[in-house]
């Protein structure tokens, strides 16, 4: 057999044809600069909507929030320089973290500058040989990651099937010193919620450990924006380790971990993922702290969220969509027959200025086509009851061609 072609570039032209290139270079639906479209809005009737940003509480534009972001680089620069704990450490940091740990009722906060890298470093940093990771099978990737990075062993269970979990643990939990279980809390695909106080149960009884993932939880679960924990009304001192993000409702960028104090203080001088990354930059620590203080100070956001939330979902719902498991709590997905469905709609919402890519092939089954709808506090009901509309339109335009070609 001849040896296989190396070249880098041919190969990685196969992996993409594999991974649905046909499916997308035709009326190409990513990537596109929202910029453009934003400054185009006066093209279309009713203006540009965007309903693909998770700026949940419609502070990423807000006036305080920006000017703080603003202040922040006239008084410190754009960068920190280094990692924080050799040269990149600011006072804000850790005033940001202390307020943040305040305000999620644990023990400490470290901040890290990217979302994902603080679930892929931080699993593998907690875990060692003899131990087992199992995760929710629909777990965000960078959990997903982290668990097949690591030296232990990993399982996943079928998603939100606690019962499985139960069972699997009662069978094989002795097998292993320690076992961490990691899932999302509002799981970002399907707008669904795991079952926090079954999972507490099952993971104490097994004397196991929590990661629970909040990204999308966190200024959007409970009467004041506090997650998961505050939704189920239970001690957030119960998980072991949460992990959210500054990039949804803290309008920045950014990861961070919530735990009691001592971990986080053994986190913040061995913690790969921290130790050997620069510190967030002034402008970015800045911006989600005053995002947090706008979070307690304005809590009819959180409402005005949950409201419009519900709404869309309800309104979908009666034209005959489909959210599948979704709640109606910030992410509301519709799904569609086959991926072409999919990008005939999506197309067509742009075509009509209005935003929302399709998720047609990474992060979800095959089987089960979407568009995820990011809901904002910003977002009016003449905005929703649009966007409804346009799909249901779309989506009739798209089948009855169907019909008529199969017909013919």
């Amino acid at each position: 057999m001849p040896p296989e072609n190396k070249s880098f570039l041919t190969y990685a032209e196969r992996r993409f044809r594999l991974s649905g290139k046909a499916l997308i270079e035709n009326g190409h639906p990513y990537f596109v600069p929202t910029d453009t479209l934003e400054d185009s809005s006066a093209q279309w009737p009713d203006g540009y909507l965007s309903m693909s940003h998770y700026d949940y509480l419609g502070l990423m534009q807000d006036p305080e929030t920006t000017g703080a972001a603003k202040l922040a680089i006239d008084r410190h620069g754009t960068g920190v320089g280094g990692s924080r704990l050799v040269g990149g450490e600011r006072s804000e940091h850790r005033a940001f973290e202390n307020a943040m740990a305040e305000f999620l009722g644990v023990g400490g906060v470290l901040t890290i500058i990217s979302g994902y890298l603080t679930n892929f470093s931080l699993i593998g940093h907690v875990l060692g040989s003899k131990d087992l990771v199992i995760a929710d099978e629909l777990s965000h990737n960078s959990i997903i990651m982290g668990c097949k990075a690591g030296r232990f062993d990993f399982q996943t269970y079928p998603h939100n099937d606690l019962d499985t979990l139960d069972a699997f643990l009662t069978e094989n939990r002795e097998k292993y010193a320690r076992v961490l279980i990691a899932t999302d809390g509002l799981f970002s695909m399907d707008g669904d919620l795991t079952d926090l106080p079954r999972l507490l149960e099952v993971k104490e009884r097994h004397d196991a450990w929590l990661l629970l993932d909040e990204a999308h939880s966190y200024g959007v679960l409970g009467p004041t924006g506090r997650g998961l924990c505050e939704h189920f009304d239970l001690d957030p001192k119960r998980v072991e380790l949460t992990v959210g993000t500054l990039s949804k409702s803290f309008a920045s960028s950014g990861g961070f971990i919530a735990a009691e104090g001592e971990v986080i203080e053994w986190l913040r001088f061995t913690l790969p993922g921290f130790v050997f990354s620069v510190g967030l930059p002034p402008a970015t620590i800045a911006s989600a702290h005053t995002a947090l203080d706008k979070l307690q100070s304005e809590p009819w956001r959180v409402t005005r969220l949950r409201n419009n939330s519900r709404h869309f979902m309800q309104a979908a719902q009666a034209a005959g969509l489909d959210t599948g498991t979704a709640i109606g709590e910030a992410v509301v997905p519709i799904l569609f027959e086959t991926p072409e469905e999919c990008v005939f709609v999506a197309e067509s919402l742009m075509d009509s200025g209005i935003y929302a890519p399709p998720v047609v092939h990474v992060g979800i089954p095959k089987d089960q086509p979407r568009i995820r709808f990011f809901i904002s506090a910003s977002h009016t009901e003449n905005d929703l009851n649009r966007v409804v509309a346009a799909v249901t339109e779309a989506l009739e335009t798209c089948r009855s061609g169907v019909a008529r070609i199969s017909a013919e």
